[in-house]
């Protein structure tokens, strides 16, 4: 049976799925997610972010640390909102690909939109892209594990 789509969560609903926090905490809103393939929504980035004023006081911009987690963070969702998947811990495997194409501003706002290309035994992994007025500012493809779920397939001794 297909798992019914999640729609519009605010920055509080998306924190029933997943256990990031302030200060790491880095979605303001998930328009559309379709557990197990996709989630969409973006981050607004605003000049009191906490991160300006030491990131290049003089020429502002989102340290790549932060479009990373942010990526990151809008893929968790493509397989936590799995309901067996929900506030579950996750942990990075692997970071491959990275790319930062356009520098992103105090002002921007980064649309993400996130494919799952693969899940099972706790391992999902997929492509995240984050666009900024409709070109891309930066991608990755992650390698996330739910550790609960992968220490179920560590053999016994």
């Amino acid at each position: 049976m297909a798992e019914e789509t999640v729609k519009n969560l605010d920055a509080y609903a998306i924190q029933q799925y997943q256990q990031n926090r302030y200060p790491c905490f880095f979605l303001d809103y998930m328009e559309e997610a379709v557990p197990g393939k996709s989630a969409r929504g973006y981050k607004n980035f605003t000049f009191n972010e906490w991160f300006f004023p030491a990131h290049f006081p003089d020429e502002p911009n989102v340290p790549g640390f932060i479009q990373i987690e942010s990526l990151t963070q809008m893929f968790l969702m493509t397989f936590l909102t799995m309901p067996e998947n929900k506030g579950k811990k996750t942990g990075f495997v692997s970071l491959e690909k990275a790319q930062f194409k356009k520098k992103i501003v105090p002002g921007n706002r980064l649309d993400i939109q996130a494919e799952l290309t693969s899940y099972r035994r706790g391992l999902a992994k997929g492509t995240s892209v984050g666009y900024i007025n409709g070109e891309v500012a930066c991608s990755a493809v992650l390698l996330i594990a739910i550790p609960d779920i992968l220490n179920q397939f560590i053999p016994v001794k």
